[in-house]
């Protein structure tokens, strides 16, 4: 077991599965600067080669399909042992009141976002290193739903209690989640860009910290998250205030 004083990334191995781009990128980032050999796993080739671009030469990247189980198998089967579990994969949402939802239709949203980072957690996990962590992605919509969000708020509470009984079960592997506000990333590409400006004047006036975050801000949660060795079952909020507001 690791020592308390023991709170550096340098020489772990740290797999980020969404890592190609937003937040998992700027914890990419965040992680090779504070020593880390990462490995970054995104579905498109081509933001693969760039996210590596941005990255130093230790850094490798794989392009795998993360909504098919077998697939995060294969992938975990192959890389060996590691320090660091960080899921942030997940795809632009589309926000619907729930009379105009087609349940079929959203039901791949799960599938990356939530039955994803299960898979990884279910195959990752036995390849963990002493000392090691999961660290996945929810959400404050669990906690603060607007209308039309009821999918994203559903995805996002099952990762939270996904979180607290891998927390027990998994023991003594740390299992936590870093639970963002509004956050300036691709998430938000499906919006028409004067529609997604809007949305982030709108929420940054209204916050307490009077700005919108950005994915450095989250990254920096889950390399806190990592390196802190005593917390464990945690949903931790960023989010510039929202939930008080």
């Amino acid at each position: 077991m690791e020592t308390t004083t023991n709170r550096s990334l340098q020489n772990k191995r740290v797999i980020i599965l969404g890592g190609s781009s937003g937040i998992g990128l700027a914890t990419a980032k965040a992680a090779s600067a504070d020593g880390a050999s990462v490995i970054i796993v995104s579905g498109n080739q081509q933001r693969i080669d760039s996210a590596l671009a941005e990255l130093p030469p230790t850094a490798t990247g794989y392009t795998i399909n993360l909504s098919h189980e077998s697939n995060i198998k294969s992938f975990f089967e192959n890389i060996g042992k590691f320090d660091h579990l960080v899921y942030t994969a997940g795809e632009n949402l589309t926000l619907n009141n729930i009379a105009e939802t087609e349940i079929d239709s959203v039901k791949p949203f799960f599938n990356l976002r939530f039955w994803g980072a299960f898979a990884a957690v279910k195959y990752g996990s036995p390849w963990i290193n002493p000392g090691g962590s999961v660290c996945l992605t929810s959400g404050i919509a669990s906690l603060r739903p607007g209308t039309g969000w009821g999918i994203a708020a559903s995805i996002c509470g099952a990762v939270e209690g996904f979180v607290r009984a891998m927390a027990v079960e998994l023991a003594p592997i740390r299992v936590n989640s870093v639970m963002p506000g509004v956050v300036r990333t691709n998430l938000w590409n499906s919006m028409e860009a004067a529609d997604r400006e809007t949305l982030y004047n709108t929420v940054a006036n209204k916050l307490p910290v009077k700005r919108i975050g950005e994915a450095e801000d989250v990254a920096l949660a889950f390399i806190y998250l990592m390196k802190q060795q005593f917390g464990t079952g945690q949903n931790i909020i960023v989010d510039g205030g929202t939930v008080l507001v």
